[in-house]
């Protein structure tokens, strides 16, 4: 096994109909395509984070995980049968269709693999902007799919204006969709499972109707509304504040606010540190790095990390 270091992740991006520019403009990601999602840590076939310094250089996320070996991920990440996180920078230039994810169960029996359960982090919110979080009240499943069918599916969602620094917690089976004018930063199981249940009549890049998901979306769909906001822990230390965000089964994920020196070490899990404002020196033993808006770190488990700065981080661990 190689010795660890923490790694510099690159971001496969992904330009989809309603993405945009801001993600190029603010976060310096390069590319001739508009923008909808940066995957700032992925560990998916159909999106894989390369290495970017060190003796791993070039090399994909999951091949240094194989170099480092399993413990890399932590005693936590045993509980999961693949890597358990995927995080994205999102740019909703225009809303995304109203959609919902199965849990578990579900998506293991019909799908194959794991449901998704997920949390925003509102980066930026333009005024006026808004949501859909859950249902307004409980309905019955025929009216749900009465409402589903006719493509009347958001005359009973609860839509939530939105502004920076507002955090949801999204289950598996709340139906919801990111309005226009945001950036958000997602954190979410490994999954890529969507049930589109309205595209407000877009067509997609092939000019045709993008596939919607109703039935299976009717199935999955919690038909009571999503408790709207929790409270937040916060640890104030003398040189930073940190920011609990979300703390479920599958992710613990908090608001680094950093003016001084902290540092980083969890024997149980790695860290994906994600820098969403400012610059800081990231160091450690052998070696240390500067960091800055929109870098990704991995740092593997129980690996002692020391920062130092002015920044904005979310921190993000199973």
């Amino acid at each position: 096994m190689k010795n660890c270091y923490p790694l510099m992740l690159s971001a496969p991006l992904k330009d989809y109909i309603w993405g945009g520019e801001r993600l190029k403009t603010e976060y310096g990601f390069k590319s001739e395509q508009k923008i909808a999602e940066a995957w700032v840590l992925s560990n998916r076939a159909d999106g894989q984070s390369l290495v970017l310094n060190g003796e791993l250089a070039g090399k994909t996320l999951s091949c240094a995980i194989e170099e480092f070996g399993p413990g890399c991920l932590g005693k936590n990440a045993e509980a999961f049968r693949c890597f358990p996180l995927l995080i994205k920078l999102i740019d909703a230039k225009d809303k995304l269709s109203v959609q919902v994810h199965p849990d578990d169960s579900y998506a293991l029996e019909h799908e194959g693999e794991f449901g998704k359960t997920e949390m925003w982090y509102v980066l930026d919110a333009l005024p006026g902007a808004q949501l859909i979080y859950g249902l307004k009240t409980e309905v019955t499943e025929d009216i749900l799919k009465e409402y589903v069918y006719s493509d009347k599916i958001t005359e009973l969602c609860r839509f939530v204006p939105v502004k920076k620094g507002d955090v949801f917690f999204i289950p598996a089976g709340t139906v919801h969709a990111i309005g226009e004018g945001m950036l958000i930063a997602e954190v979410q199981q490994n999954s890529n499972i969507t049930y589109r249940v309205s595209d407000y009549g877009r067509l997609g890049n092939d000019g045709k109707p993008r596939a919607l998901h109703k039935e299976k979306a009717l199935q999955v769909i919690n038909r009571k509304p999503t408790p709207l906001f929790s409270e937040h822990k916060t640890i104030k230390g003398k040189e930073f504040t940190e920011k609990q965000l979300a703390d479920c089964r599958y992710f613990k994920v908090s608001e680094l606010e950093l003016n001084g020196q902290t540092e980083i070490r969890e024997n149980d899990s790695f860290v994906s540190l994600i820098v969403l404002e400012g610059e800081a020196a990231l160091s450690w033993c052998g070696g240390e790095t500067n960091i800055r808006k929109a870098d990704s770190i991995f740092i593997p488990a129980a690996l002692k990390v020391s920062i130092s700065g002015k920044a904005k981080i979310l921190v993000s661990k199973v």
